[in-house]
């Protein structure tokens, strides 16, 4: 089965700023990606339907059997036999939204062709059977159960690594899932409430806590005294103290320090300062809302807990206090005394002061820094997609200076 997996317009759209540089299913939700339960519950080749830009670096593999799945739907079991039942010509719907294309040898060169030239005969699906990842801030409140979800999938039939650390409280211990080469010292992890997954080559370091359902990544920390409060997800090669409640970390970021983290999304490349702390929940009880990039206005979330959205390369200082429901572009730093914005658009420099336009070069001289610091280069299609979102989010930025 070749599985394509399509960005949704209006999906997409509700996922930036995440989606500015990957497509709707590179996301992480749960213990993988979208992308990665799609390759593994079809066993067979998955790849990506995205925009122009970001289609070199996310590339499509078309072979004479094609399917087209929406990149924002998670699979399931009942689900996933659906889509396998589809006939070439046939869709997969839940209600107005198309979730699946059978296209046999058909392919499109753009997300446009796939909705502007397909004429499929409509199969419907229940929409209780479906989830779709609609909104940013669904990757933090649908974390718990795709923990779970992933949980049953990736360790059946499997068995754990043991724990070897005589001063490791556990607690339910059949819920917890050590993959090669994990090193547990003097930590707490409760998985009663929810499973614990920890990935290949993972640390958890003295006196962390860790409450389920969570999952770290290949390479990732939990640092000294680290205190994880549930439904968390960090991925691979992060470094994660502090307190942190309800939160996904794509991969390679870091919040080394002390300071409140909850009900967030983290993107890859970030960096949080010594302290910095993050506001989930208004004074007042209020619904919380966030900026929407296409919108261009604040839009309700419908949630009484909803922190930080930051997207890729972004910074922050020591010390720096995010206000409830902030959302950060790709690569902004945010410094200073003060709560800044809720909405600090892509490649911004500064704080409650001021801000400026962060040059591009200057920009992909960091950028490449970091990188370099985990082994990786930063690739020509890597600028190149910085490069369209400096000038695709310029609107934004209405300050002259630079930095």
């Amino acid at each position: 089965m070749n599985i394509i997996l399509f960005d949704d317009p209006a999906l997409r759209a509700n996922l930036l700023p995440f989606t500015y540089t990957r497509p709707v299913a590179d996301i992480r939700v749960g213990i993988q990606t979208i992308s990665e339960k799609w390759a593994y519950v079809s066993q067979g080749q998955v790849s990506f339907l995205t925009q122009d830009y970001l289609q070199q670096k996310f590339a499509q593999q078309t072979t004479d059997a094609n399917l087209y799945v929406n990149g924002a739907l998670c699979p399931t079991e009942g689900l996933f036999g659906q889509v396998q039942q589809l006939k070439e010509g046939q869709a997969l719907y839940a209600g107005e939204t198309l979730l699946a294309v059978h296209a046999g040898a058909k392919t499109f060169a753009s997300i446009e062709d796939l909705y502007a030239t397909f004429s499929e005969e409509k199969v419907h699906v229940e929409e209780a059977d479906v989830v779709l990842v609609e909104n940013s801030w669904d990757i933090f409140r649908i974390n718990g159960a795709q923990i779970k979800a992933d949980f049953a999938r990736l360790t059946k039939g499997r068995t754990s690594q043991p724990i070897n650390d005589e001063h490791t409280i556990v607690y339910a211990p059949e819920n917890i899932f050590i993959e090669e080469g994990v090193k547990i010292r003097a930590a707490i992890l409760n998985a009663e409430d929810g499973p614990i997954y920890l990935g290949k080559n993972s640390q958890v370091h003295e006196g962390a806590i860790i409450k389920g359902p969570f999952a770290l990544g290949e390479g990732s920390n939990v640092n000294m005294g680290g205190k994880m409060r549930g439904d968390i997800t960090i991925g691979p090669f992060c470094k994660v103290g502090g307190e942190v409640s309800n939160c996904v970390f794509f991969g390679f970021s870091n919040k080394g320090h002390e300071g409140f983290l909850g009900n967030s999304v983290v993107g890859e490349w970030c960096n949080f300062g010594a302290d910095t702390n993050t506001s989930n929940l208004k004074n007042n009880y209020a619904k919380v809302k966030l900026w929407h990039h296409t919108k261009e206005r604040f839009v309700d979330t419908g949630l009484q807990f909803c922190g930080l959205m930051m997207a890729d390369h972004a910074k922050c200082g020591i010390n720096t206090m995010f206000n409830t429901g902030t959302v950060v572009g790709v690569g902004a730093n945010v410094f200073g005394a003060g709560y800044p914005r809720n909405f600090i658009p892509s490649f911004s420099w500064g704080g409650v002061t001021g801000y400026e336009t962060f040059q591009l070069r200057k920009a992909f001289e960091v950028a490449q820094v970091v990188l370099e610091r985990r082994g990786l280069p930063l690739t020509d299609e890597d600028k190149n997609i910085l490069t369209h979102v400096f000038e695709q989010t310029k609107p934004s930025r209405t300050w002259e200076k630079t930095a």
